[in-house]
């Protein structure tokens, strides 16, 4: 398995934060859909082949990482990948909750994945990779 430097998960969720605000600002539910359905997809890339391969992640491994020192260490690449998913989850429930009226549920669901990408890009802290950590410890696998 091959690491990933640990800077892109961090410059991934400071695009997403990004993209999914402007899904939950714009005054138009059907831009807002159509905005929540292209992150959904990109969650989706990086579930089924992993974060470096999602549009933001090739972005950042040609035109950002070269600009940088290489990272001390790299990361593994599973624990991203789960938490990818997990967007997955809210873009999908806030894409549904868009398409059939229910604002409501759209708009928390994009909230609670601007709060959790936010985490990541300003604090380093992703949600998503501790969720995984812990369902490791639970089921006592090492990570």
């Amino acid at each position: 398995m091959t690491g990933i430097d640990p800077r892109g998960p961090r410059f991934t969720a400071g695009i997403t934060t990004v993209i999914l605000a402007a899904a939950l600002l714009s005054p138009s539910v059907a831009v807002s859909a159509v905005i929540m359905g292209a992150q959904a997809a990109c969650f989706a890339i990086g579930v089924v082949a992993g974060i470096q391969h999602t549009p933001t992640g090739i972005a950042f491994r040609r035109l950002v990482r070269p600009r940088l020192t290489p990272p001390a260490e790299l990361e593994d690449p599973r624990p991203p990948r789960f938490a990818q998913a997990v967007g997955l989850v809210f873009a999908t429930l806030s894409l549904i909750g868009y398409l059939t009226g229910a604002l409501a549920l759209a708009q928390v669901a994009a909230g609670f994945a601007i709060f959790a990408a936010l985490l990541n890009a300003v604090f380093g802290f992703c949600l998503g990779c501790e969720m995984y950590l812990l369902g490791l410890r639970l089921a006592r696998r090492p990570a």
